[in-house]
């Protein structure tokens, strides 16, 4: 039981690490065309702003899954790649399927991936509707004549 949850907490410590270094690096980027966001047209940059977004948190969410998936065929746990990433993405997800079920001495890293899944996608949410205030704030006040 204990060396289930010291596993799940790392792999858990490691995509909420993985997440906000991702997201660091969004941010650096949405800052870096900053100015460029702030000039006219503003819907066009905000609806390329939410798709580039959508598909960075798609590509950290999918490494998270990815994360767990290899961690529980290192473990032994599956004998296919498959198996375990489609374990993995089905627990990530809150989904829970229960068509493969985790063997008794593995089964809380299931509850655990579902936990970090239930984390990462509260937090990308979040960082989601940030970058779109920030940025459209930021084009209201270039309207506005202010700037921060």
């Amino acid at each position: 039981m204990f060396t289930q949850i010291a596993i799940g907490s790392v792999l858990l410590l490691l995509s909420i690490l993985m997440a906000g270094a991702s997201f660091w690096v969004m941010e650096v980027v949405f800052v870096r065309q900053r100015v460029w966001l702030a000039r006219p047209p503003h819907r066009p940059k905000l609806i390329l702003v939410l798709i580039v977004a959508a598909i960075w948190i798609l590509a950290q969410i999918t490494a998270g899954v990815w994360m767990w998936a290899f961690a529980m065929m290192g473990l032994g746990i599956f004998d296919s790649l498959e198996l375990s990433v489609y374990f993995s993405l089905v627990a990530f997800t809150t989904l829970g399927f229960g068509d493969i079920l985790l063997p008794e001495e593995w089964r809380l890293l299931g509850g655990m991936a579902a936990a970090n899944g239930l984390l990462n996608f509260g937090l990308v949410t979040a960082i989601l509707v940030e970058a779109l205030r920030q940025i459209r704030t930021h084009q209201i006040n270039s309207l506005l004549g202010r700037h921060k």
